[in-house]
Parts: structure tokens; sequence; C-alpha cells
């Protein structure tokens, strides 16, 4: 691979990566070793220009003839994700959306877990949920420097959703996953992503009858 360290790559373009180092491993599991630009591109909707263009970035990764060798793409993928350890991460809030996602499974096998979970509501802290105990908000910033984590999710209401970022980023977070129908203000050099299923409704149903 080429040396990054100097290489701006556009932000669009490492978007893409994580669907190709999943559709790769849904490949590996179904017994496949080898793959196409052709194939994943008819996979995903992408074009096969498209997913060629966006691994150029990296340097070369396939032959001419015999495409991809899907272990080593995904060793190569995960590397340039920097999913090849694990993250450990805080989440904050634990309503019905936050307790869904403290008990969720998945981030265990793509180089994500949850390491500590944060609330307010004093008939929470505490409590245990999916085996971590609640901790009280306050204790926030030392927990987090103390166990050196650098992701968080948000998981509380828009009201408080700036000031949970505020107290994130003080600790030291880099990474923010933002659950909260709210635009979150961070410094520069803070990455923030946004979930908000209610965008993507109302952008579907714009095309409904």
């Amino acid at each position: 691979m080429q040396n990054m360290q100097n290489k701006q790559i556009p932000d669009i373009v490492v978007g893409r990566l994580p669907s190709y180092l999943q559709m790769l491993k849904r490949l590996k599991t179904a017994g496949e070793t080898n793959t196409s630009s052709k194939e994943l591109g008819l996979k995903l909707e992408i074009s096969a220009a498209q997913i060629r263009k966006d691994l150029s970035h990296f340097g070369e990764f396939g032959k001419q003839g015999t495409g991809y060798s899907i272990n080593y793409l995904i060793e190569c993928l995960e590397d340039i994700l920097h999913v090849n350890k694990v993250w450990d991460m805080a989440l904050v809030g634990v309503g019905f959306l936050g307790h869904a996602i403290a008990n969720f499974q998945g981030f265990n096998h793509h180089g994500f877990q949850i390491k500590c979970i944060f609330d307010v509501d004093p008939s929470k802290i505490g409590q245990f949920v999916a085996g971590h105990i609640i901790l009280d908000i306050s204790e926030l910033e030392k927990v987090i420097r103390k166990l050196n984590i650098q992701v968080a999710m948000i998981t509380v209401d828009a009201d408080n959703a700036q000031d949970v970022a505020d107290k994130l980023v003080r600790a030291g977070i880099k990474s923010i996953l933002n659950y909260a129908p709210v635009i979150i203000k961070v410094p520069s050099g803070i990455q923030i992503q946004y979930i908000n299923p209610i965008i993507k409704l109302q952008h579907m149903t714009y095309y409904l009858k």
C-alpha cells in the first residue's frame, strides 16, 4: 500500500470503504476466495470503475485477469480503516435506544466494543445493562481519560446532545457517533457522524404517492 501520511483522501471515498469491507466479508463467509470490481459493483450497485478508482487511492490490490484476493483485500481495508484492532467506546444515554445499542452484539465482530456507559438519571445509575454498570455522567471525563477511549456514541435527546458532546470532547474523545436528531458543534479535528432515521424516512416518502 502507498504511504497515506501526507496524502489527503476525499472523505466520500473513505465513506465507501466500509461497504466494500462488509461485502468482502460476506463473500468470504460464502466460501469465495477471489472477486472483481465488476462483482463488487453489481452487489453494491456501484460502478466497477468507481471501486477501482477508490482503491487506487491506497495502492494496487488486484491483478489483471485474476481480480482481488478476498482475504488480502480484507486485511488491507481493515488496516486502512484501522479496524484491525478493537476500539473501546463510550455510550452516553440509556433510554430505549441506548439500551438497545448496548445490547447489540454486532460491534464486537467489527472492531468495536462498548467499554463504559453513562447516564444522568439517578434511577438508572448503578444498574447493569449488557454486563456494564451504568455510571453517573459526572464521572465521564475521569473514566474516559483513564481508559484512553477515543470513540463515543450519543443516544440522549436533542436538548442535551450538545452538552454531552462538549463533555466528551473535554474528556479527549476524537470520534462521535450521534443518534440525537440535532446538529452538534465540535472543534476542528473531531470526527462526527450522524444517524437520524427520521431524515432518511422523510427522504424516502418524497418518492411515495
